[in-house]
C-alpha cells in the first residue's frame, strides 16, 4: 500500500489558545523548509491532554516518514510521557520551542524548567500567511495560583515582551497586508510589572496606536475583570480602532465558588464592570470563560453561575466541565460527580446559546464592517459575530448590512467596500 508523502514544509498541528496559534506561526518561521511534523498542545484540561495525543497518532498516520516533533503546555508538564509515545520523535518545551538552537539540537527531550524562565521571545514571524488576523504575543506565564489550573506549570512566570519588539512585529504585520492584530498572553492584564518603568497593557495598546497608523482592528483576547483599569476601560469604550468585543475570564458566578478557585474578583464586580462597559458603549460584545461543576459546587452556587449569563449578557461563551488537574488545589478538593459537571456544563451551554441567538437576531437590520476571512464567504464583524457574505476579496473590511441570522451565523450584504 502506498503510503502519504513526507511534506516539503513543516506541518503545524495546533491546539489550544490564540497564543498557541501566534507561537505556531513562529515555530513555522523557525522550521521553514523543514520536512517535520510539529503538534503545538493544550494542557488546559485532561480532554484537551487526550486530544493532543489523539492528534499525534493522526500526525503519524498521515505522515509516517516525517520527523515528528511534540511541544506546548501538555509537553511541557509531561515530557517523558510524550517521549515515551511511539510516535513521537522529539519533545521540545514551551521556552525552548520559540528558539533556533532548540530545534537544530539533536537531544529526543529538549525541556528546561519553565519556572526559570525569565524573558519572552519577541517572535520571528512576520506574516500569519493562511490568516488575515494575526496574533502577538505580548505576554506568557502567569503569576497567579488558580486551584484549578495547571497553566502555571507549562507557561512559567508572568514575563512581558518589551513593547518597542511588540510595536516592530505589529508594524511588520500590517505592513504585509493584515488589517487586525489580536494582542495574546496567557494572562494578558498582567502585562508590564516586569519591564523597566513597569508599562501597563493600556500603555501598550495607546503606543500600538500611536506608532502603527496603519492598523485599522486591535482586538484584545481574554482579559481578567479586576484588572481593568481606567486606562483599559477608556480604551475599550472610546477607541474606534479597538474592536468592541471584550472577553472576559469569569470562570464562575458564585462568590464561594469563586474564592475556593482564588479568584481575585468577585461576582458583582464582573456584573458592574459589564454594566459599565455596556453603558459607555452599547455595542460592546461581551465573552467569557465558565467552568461548570467545580469541587464543592452545590445546585445554588451553580444556579448563580447559569444566571450570570444574563446577568452579564454573555454571547461568545466559552464553557467547560471542570477537570481535575493532578497538582492543583482543586484537585484535592471533594469532587462533583462527571456526569453532573457534564450536565451543568450543557445547561450553561444551552443557556449561552439562547442568549447568542436573541444578541444576533438583534443585529438583524444593522451595518457592521466586517474583516473578510477566507474562503471569501465568511468574516467576522467588530463584535466578533461570525458573518456568512456574498463572495468578497479576502482581507478586506466590507461593510454590510445585517438582512438575517442562519446556523449561529449573521447574513450580510455588501453595502461599500473598504479599499484594499
Amino acid at each position: 500500500m502506498k503510503t502519504a508523502a513526507v511534506p516539503c514544509d513543516p506541518t503545524i498541528i495546533t491546539l489550544g489558545c490564540r497564543l498557541n496559534l501566534a507561537e505556531s506561526e513562529t515555530i513555522r518561521a523557525i522550521n521553514a523548509g523543514r520536512a517535520v511534523v510539529v503538534v503545538n498542545s493544550c494542557a488546559v484540561t485532561n480532554m484537551a491532554v487526550a486530544q493532543t495525543r489523539a492528534a499525534i497518532r493522526r500526525a503519524r498516520r498521515l505522515h509516517p516518514d516525517a520527523e515528528l516533533t511534540v511541544t506546548g503546555c501538555a509537553a511541557q508538564i509531561d515530557p517523558a510521557g510524550f517521549a515515551a509515545m511511539p510516535e513521537v520523535d522529539r519533545v521540545i518545551g514551551n521556552a525552548e520551542k520559540l528558539d533556533l538552537v532548540a530545534w537544530g539540537a539533536t537531544e529526543p527531550v529538549v525541556v528546561q524548567d519553565i519556572m526559570a524562565v525569565r524573558t519572552t521571545a519577541p517572535h520571528l514571524a512576520v506574516s500569519f500567511a493562511d490568516h488575515v488576523r494575526a496574533f502577538v504575543e505580548v505576554q506568557n506565564g502567569c503569576d497567579h495560583r488558580c486551584t484549578f489550573c495547571a497553566i502555571p506549570f507549562g507557561r512559567g512566570n508572568s514575563r512581558s515582551v518589551p513593547a518597542g519588539a511588540v510595536i516592530d512585529r505589529v508594524a511588520a504585520l500590517v505592513d504585509t497586508g493584515h488589517r487586525e492584530v489580536v494582542l495574546t498572553g496567557v494572562d494578558l492584564t498582567s502585562y508590564g510589572p516586569d519591564l523597566p518603568g513597569t508599562p501597563s497593557l493600556a500603555l501598550l495598546v495607546e503606543r500600538i496606536l500611536r506608532h502603527v497608523s496603519g492598523l485599522e482592528r486591535l482586538r484584545l483576547s481574554s482579559l481578567d475583570s479586576i484588572e481593568i483599569d481606567d486606562r483599559l476601560f477608556a480604551l475599550l469604550t472610546g477607541e474606534a480602532r479597538v474592536m468592541p468585543h471584550v472577553h472576559l475570564s469569569l470562570q464562575a458566578g458564585d462568590d464561594m465558588v469563586l474564592k475556593r478557585m482564588k479568584r481575585r474578583h468577585a461576582r458583582a464586580d464582573a456584573v458592574r464592570l459589564v454594566e459599565r462597559l455596556r453603558a459607555a458603549r452599547p455595542e460592546i460584545a461581551i465573552g467569557a470563560d465558565l467552568i461548570a461543576g467545580f469541587p464543592t459546587e452545590d445546585t445554588a452556587m451553580f444556579a448563580n453561575t447559569l444566571a450570570l449569563i444574563d446577568d452579564c449578557d454573555i454571547v461568545h461563551a466559552h464553557i467547560f466541565p471542570y477537570s481535575p488537574r493532578i497538582g492543583t488545589p482543586a484537585a484535592r478538593m471533594p469532587q462533583i460527580d462527571a456526569d453532573v459537571r457534564k450536565a451543568r456544563a450543557a445547561m450553561l451551554r444551552e443557556a449561552a446559546a439562547r442568549r447568542r441567538a436573541r444578541w444576533l437576531c438583534s443585529l438583524i437590520g444593522s451595518r457592521q464592517a466586517v474583516l473578510v476571512e477566507r474562503p471569501g464567504t465568511r468574516g467576522h464583524a467588530g463584535n466578533f459575530a461570525e458573518v456568512a457574505l456574498p463572495a468578497a476579496a479576502i482581507g478586506r473590511v466590507q461593510e454590510v448590512t445585517i438582512n438575517g441570522v442562519t446556523d449561529g451565523m449573521l447574513i450580510g450584504a455588501a453595502t461599500a467596500a473598504a479599499a484594499a
